[in-house]
């Protein structure tokens, strides 16, 4: 079967703009978290989020693709020129039907609605704005991407909440192996204006805690709700033999998916997410102990928090894996976050350094070795990457480090 493997990274994060720097400053246990400046949030409960430093896109991006974006779009488009020249691949010398992008979306519409509500309730056409500018979020980003770079290959959104990152690396995965040699995948998102924090609010799962070393402690006793936040990360995929074959730096494999689907409640039947994990392991064809570290969703919710707990012990055994939840320095980037942990997880294999999870004091009751504070020294062959949506969404990714990649068997062997 096609292997996939990584080749290139494209971050926008609120610990770091650009892959090196939000790498330094997770080691380093620097967090992006303050308070909201892109709009004034005293009026509101809610007055903290993760938001991406430096992000200046009159820099970045032609200034005639300004007017018809927002925030979120801009950094998906620069996300991936990053994307593309760290692998080493430049789109315009590549045959435009051998590329293809599949992103994810979650809440980042919010803010380009907001403007085309703005605009257009001053001529009278509200329910066509509000109608319009969902249906254009759901699939701005692949659509820029791919008319940014001359891409005329598989094209998709995936809407899953915060497990439509993972959800989409592996629609990406697919489309490699039905034979597009190279795919644009991840997420990058952005809610942060009046109309997406009042959306934002209405799950009761954000933090109204306004000290940022106190406002998001997933796994302690203290967990009071998430941290929002705007940014995440663009991978390029490619055909593992055609990335060798050309030289290229491999991060690593996307080994194994799993996805499930939590049951309605009161149905007596369990979450779905420890299925998830067990279905990735079984496409990677690895077991709970080839694992280095695991990625944790990290709700910031009691119940949630007790649910991956309950799963990751499940499969691994009381503190059987080191887990690491750095989202504590970015905060819940929507679709976002997930691709952002990805890329986090195979730096962390390239390195064989867990990164720490902040501000955390772990609850004995979920008996994790959740690594806090500093980074941690281990061997990691194998991570694995959780995330949950809103309504029941669980998704489970496996990276493995490019020298645990088999060689194709050759024809006519098995």
């Amino acid at each position: 079967m096609t292997r996939t493997v990584i080749t290139g990274l494209g971050v926008a994060a609120p610990n770091g703009l650009g892959t090196q720097e939000f790498w330094a400053a997770t080691l380093a246990g620097k967090s992006g978290i303050g308070r909201v400046t892109r709009f004034d949030p005293a009026g509101y409960p809610v007055r903290l989020a993760g938001e991406v430093p430096g992000f200046v896109a009159e820099d970045l991006l032609p200034g005639r693709l300004l007017p018809q974006t927002d925030r979120m779009t801009r950094m998906a488009l620069a996300a991936a020129d990053w994307a593309f020249a760290d692998a080493g691949l430049d789109p315009a010398r590549t045959p435009p039907y051998a590329m293809g992008v599949v992103t994810a979306s979650s809440s980042g519409g919010f803010e380009f609605g907001e403007g085309e509500l703005r605009n257009l309730w001053s001529r009278g056409s509200r329910y066509v704005s509000a109608y319009q500018s969902f249906a254009w979020f759901y699939a701005v980003n692949s659509g820029q991407i791919s008319i940014r770079n001359g891409m005329k290959g598989p094209s998709g959104v995936v809407v899953s909440d915060q497990a439509g990152g993972l959800d989409a690396v592996a629609q990406a995965r697919r489309q490699i192996r039905r034979g597009t040699p190279v795919m644009v995948t991840g997420a990058v998102d952005a809610s942060i204006c009046p109309w997406g924090w009042v959306a934002q609010m209405t799950s009761g799962r954000l933090s109204t805690r306004h000290e940022p070393s106190r406002a998001y402690l997933p796994f302690d006793e203290d967990a009071c709700g998430h941290v929002p936040g705007e940014g995440g990360a663009i991978l390029v995929l490619e055909d593992a033999d055609a990335a060798l074959a050309r030289g290229a730096r491999v991060y690593g494999e996307i080994a194994g998916y799993g996805a499930t689907f939590d049951p309605a409640p009161g149905r007596g039947r369990p979450p779905g997410l420890r299925r998830a994990v067990e279905l990735a392991l079984a496409d990677a064809g690895l077991e709970p102990a080839d694992i280095g570290v695991v990625f944790a969703d990290a709700a910031g919710v009691a119940e949630l928090d007790q649910v991956e707990a309950d799963a990751i012990r499940a499969v691994f055994g009381p503190g059987g894996v080191p887990v690491t939840a750095p989202k504590t320095m970015t905060g819940r980037l929507h679709s976002g976050g997930a691709p952002l942990d990805l890329a986090a997880a195979v730096l962390a294999i390239g390195e064989q350094l867990v990164p720490p999870t902040v501000h955390v004091t772990p609850a004995p009751r979920h008996d994790l070795d959740l690594v806090v504070s500093q980074p941690r020294r281990a061997r990691i062959d194998a991570a694995l990457v959780l995330a949950r949506g809103h309504g029941g969404f669980n998704s489970a990714m496996v990276v493995r480090a490019p020298e645990n990649i088999p060689p194709k068997p050759k024809e006519g062997t098995t």
